[in-house]
């Protein structure tokens, strides 16, 4: 038996994992960084749609290019039947029409920043690792992990199923739900969603693309039915993940083999089954619980969580992958920095705590709107109400869905306003579609603006640019945050200076024409935005003055990122 030396030990090589050591060889190469997967690569996994995020993560590991060499579908975004319209709908990061025909394999950059992938995992997962690997990342594989020994909250040794030990600087759980290191610490975990799923899929060989967008691009298919909903996603040429999804109550209700209750999804939907009639299965079914979940803790004396193992949001919103590598990323430039030894390192491991904590909670509950938005799903809108109060707000049921739906949750520590990854206007737009009721703005009743300080204390939160965590001045009341940075620092400092609505979009626009900013149209939409969101979280206060201009904002039914869909029958 021998002891493993390292710098960190990574328990489990998936996205999480590997991410996690090509991002740390990157910024921090002189870190000795091994990994250990208890599976041989390449394997088989669920979760193949991924978000534009994911994409930029791609190219900061420089992996970008071999993931697009692999030839996976291009995906501009969904078409979704979902809410109170029976129609089809389109959700799209880069709109159909603006899409351009070129060359495979291509660069990332122009029209692709806005894409992302629709991936087989098991290759996607495989380059991934291999990335890893050609960093400078020890692999061992197949190496199960069988324990962790400690003492005081810390982990001492991993023992390994060879009889080997392995001792670290640092040791990362990145086992997925397994949660290997987590459950051996007993961290326990919070289940903050009233959402108990559970999900049957299979891959079919020789399906209909749902929609061809050139010859490389498309868009996967999201269907709700009485008792669930389908997810439809090519994934290759000629395989396609066909997914059924339905509360664990209705599987056990009725009484039917996970295979039954598959094809009998399948065969009640006309365009899936129009979609696989000349398809093949290539079987087992295969089936999971999806039950949302959030680690109390994170971060430890010398340990940290990431992916699936920290916390898990419901499918719908393709995130999964999304959680899982921008946590692998700032926890790269996390334990960078812990290794630098300049920053103080309860600071590093809190904020990194605290973003991974929020950004998954908010995910979660943006989940639960989406279900509560569905008919199907609609013992769920109750649920908001608790959502709300958790907020410190009393509200009955509608008027809690109707807050969460147009920005409940707006602030992120880089200083976005949105929820869940989705921008405040078109937040606002899927409340109205989903709903058939108009999303108002707070910002069409008032034009003028005062700062309210009252509870707030000036603290840092941190930003994760070019490998290094800096400090960020933020603003913190009840739990909620005011970063300072980017266009929230231009409009605090505008409300500062020239209160009105028209002094505000006015001190924006020169800072940005200032610096060289040649089109500032897109600005002014932003900044209200902003607006809207402070408004909402109660960091400003306003009031009407009929002399200066209003806002006048307004939420269309249809625009160029969410429409009828205009392509499917």
């Amino acid at each position: 038996m021998a002891t493993i030396e390292c710098d960190v030990a990574i328990v489990g090589a998936g996205p999480g994992g590997s991410s996690l050591g090509s991002l740390l060889r990157k910024v921090r190469p002189s870190l000795d960084v091994h990994l250990f997967e208890r599976e041989t690569f390449p394997r088989e996994h669920v979760g193949e749609s991924l978000l534009p995020v994911v994409c930029h993560v791609l190219s900061e590991m420089g992996c970008w290019e071999t993931v697009e060499r692999a030839g996976f579908p291009i995906k501009i975004g969904a078409t979704y039947r979902w809410g109170v319209d029976p129609g089809l709908w389109d959700f799209e990061f880069l709109p159909a029409e603006e899409y351009q025909e070129t060359p495979r394999p291509g660069k990332f950059e122009g029209q692709r920043r806005r894409t992302a992938f629709q991936v087989d995992r098991a290759t996607f997962d495989k380059i991934l690792l291999d990335n890893a690997v050609e960093r400078g990342c020890k692999l061992h594989q197949p190496c199960e992990v069988r324990g962790a020994a400690g003492s005081d909250g810390a982990i001492d040794s991993l023992a390994l199923e060879s009889g080997d030990s392995v001792r670290a600087r640092w040791y990362v759980d990145a086992s997925g739900s397994a949660g290997l290191l987590r459950r051996a610490l007993g961290v326990e975990i919070d289940v903050p969603t009233a959402l108990k799923n559970v999900a049957f899929w299979d891959y079919w060989s020789d399906a209909e693309w749902a929609v061809t967008i050139g010859t490389a691009a498309t868009r996967i298919l999201v269907l709700s039915l009485p008792y669930g909903w389908i997810w439809f996603i090519p994934v290759g040429p000629t395989r396609t993940s066909v997914g059924f999804v339905t509360p664990a109550s209705h599987y056990k209700q009725s009484r039917q083999t996970p295979e039954d209750l598959y094809r009998q999804a399948l065969n009640e939907e006309p365009r899936i089954r129009e979609l696989l009639k000349n398809a093949k299965p290539e079987g087992p079914v295969r089936g999971t619980r999806d039950w949302s979940f959030v680690a109390k803790r994170m971060a430890g004396p010398n340990w940290f969580l990431v992916g699936e193992a920290a916390g898990f949001a419901d499918p719908i919103l393709s995130a999964g992958l999304t959680l899982t590598m921008s946590g692998a990323k700032e926890l790269a430039y996390t334990i960078a920095e812990l290794d630098r030894g300049k920053e103080d390192p309860e600071w590093l491991k809190s904020i990194f705590e605290e973003n991974q904590s929020k950004r998954i909670r908010q995910h979660i509950q943006f989940a639960d709107f989406w279900y509560s938005a569905n008919g199907q799903f609609s013992d769920l809108k109750e649920y908001t109400r608790l959502i709300a109060k958790e907020a410190g707000l009393e509200m009955d049921a509608n008027k809690a869905f109707q807050w969460l739906g147009t920005g409940g949750f707006t602030s992120d520590s880089q200083g976005v306003p949105g929820l869940g990854e989705t921008s405040m206007r078109l937040v606002k737009q899927l409340t109205q579609r989903m709903t058939a009721t108009p999303a108002d703005w707070e910002l069409n009743k008032v034009n003028v603006f005062r700062l309210k300080t009252d509870g707030v204390t000036p603290t840092d939160r941190a930003s994760y640019l070019n490998g290094r965590v800096n400090r960020v001045r933020t603003l913190m009341r009840d739990g909620k945050s005011w970063p300072l940075v980017g266009l929230y620092a231009v409009v605090y400092d505008a409300i500062s200076t020239a209160p009105t609505l028209d002094g505000v979009i006015q001190f924006v626009l020169r800072h940005y024409s200032a610096r060289g900013v040649r089109d500032v149209r897109p600005v002014y939409g932003y900044a209200m935005e902003f607006l809207e969101s402070l408004l909402l979280e109660g960091w400003i206060e306003g009031r009407l003055d009929p002399n200066q201009k209003m806002a006048n904002a307004i939420t269309v039914e249809n625009s160029p990122f969410i429409h009828k869909n205009r392509d499917m029958s």
